[in-house]
């Protein structure tokens, strides 16, 4: 595409996240050009919604569109695979809701069709985003905490908390066979590997179902989720993942313990981190002036002035457009081959939840 006109943008799907996905898009100065929903007439109304220039009347027409650079897919999990394909195939960048696939090794399988297809594929692990999260990751890099001896991840929310409450996600056809980790806890992963840039390489899980029937619907997919890990370098921790923990909304937690200090990250309260010594706890706020060089670049408002979610979200997705116009990613913006391994340990906590056993993570993503 050329640098001297705006990514052109086509969304799939007109729920929440394709409203996040539209808002970011137009945040970078993107042409929003076209929507698509699962009919014609919901196409519109998305469409009109969301505040894109048209509709297209499904999926391949969007996807068939020459006008397209861009095409994000924010559909029911089921359908996540066969649409990047396309995508993919029809030459176009794609930005991903995950999990990518609803199984390790197809995910995997897009991770290296979007690479043989030399296109920008991204997958909105946006967490990363947060400026006060990528000044944790600088702290554990630079050895300001000392060695890490134990992590603890947590992601709490309590939208399923009820037996009256249901979704799409509780359907294994639409949504696969995880709900909960394949939903929030993937992010806690995706959170703790960024930050301490270590990798899990064997895990044990259990899992757990609140309700065993939903609007009259027997329920397959876990609610809770608790795994232990063991890091490469011998580190420890403790990962959480629930959608009936009452009370909380969208409690996103990351906790390092290192040998001289700890690092706590709340999504709840994105503007700063704990910093605990033994002798004194302090709270860092974030502050460009005084933030490492990647975290000061996503601080877009002075201090004070509170970032959030939207603000995490809009900064992916601008990283992901300058990767399409310069040929060239961040090596931090997620892509399919981070998506492919976010479905691999999936695949191994619900069989170590099976088994009750220990089970060793690949190095890499098996196709």
């Amino acid at each position: 595409m050329a640098e001297d006109r705006a990514v052109r943008v086509g969304i799939i799907g007109g729920g929440f996240m394709a409203a996040v996905h539209s808002r970011a898009a137009r945040a970078t100065g993107a042409d929003l050009a076209a929507v698509a929903s699962s009919s014609p007439e919901r196409g519109r109304a998305a469409a009109t919604a969301l505040g894109a220039r048209r509709s297209a009347d499904d999926a391949d027409a969007l996807i068939a569109d020459p006008e397209i650079d861009v095409v994000h897919i924010c559909t029911p999990n089921d359908s996540h695979e066969r649409l990047a394909l396309r995508a993919l195939d029809a030459g176009k960048h794609v930005v991903c809701e995950k999990p990518l696939a609803l199984s390790g090794p197809a995910a995997a399988g897009m991770a290296a069709r979007a690479a043989s297809a030399g296109r920008v594929a991204t997958v909105p692990f946006v967490y990363r985003f947060h400026p006060m999260v990528r000044e944790a990751r600088a702290l554990t890099a630079s050895g300001s905490i000392g060695r890490v001896l134990h992590v603890d991840g947590r992601y709490l929310q309590d939208w399923l908390l009820g037996a009256d409450d249901v979704d799409w996600r509780v359907d294994t056809g639409a949504g696969g066979r995880s709900r909960a980790f394949a939903d929030i806890g993937s992010h806690v992963v995706d959170l703790l590997e960024f930050v301490t840039g270590d990798r899990i390489v064997a895990l044990t899980a259990i899992t757990s179902v609140a309700h065993a029937t939903r609007g009259g619907r027997p329920v397959a997919t876990e609610d809770m989720v608790h795994v232990l890990v063991r890091l490469a370098s011998g580190c420890h921790g403790s990962l959480t993942a629930s959608q009936v923990a009452a009370g909380r909304k969208n409690a996103l937690r990351l906790e390092l313990y290192g040998s001289d200090a700890s690092i706590g990250f709340d999504q709840e309260h994105p503007d700063q981190l704990l910093l605990g010594r033994r002798a004194h706890t302090a709270v860092v706020s974030r502050d460009p002036a005084a933030l490492s060089a990647d975290a000061a670049r996503l601080s877009i408002v002075p201090a004070g002035h509170p970032m959030g979610y939207q603000d995490a979200f809009t900064a992916f997705v601008c990283d992901t457009y300058d990767g399409v116009i310069s040929g060239s990613l961040r090596p931090e913006v997620p892509t399919f081959t981070d998506g492919a391994r976010a479905a691999l340990l999936t695949d191994l906590v619900l069989d170590s939840a099976a088994s009750g056993e220990w089970v060793d993570v690949p190095s890499a993503v098996p196709a």
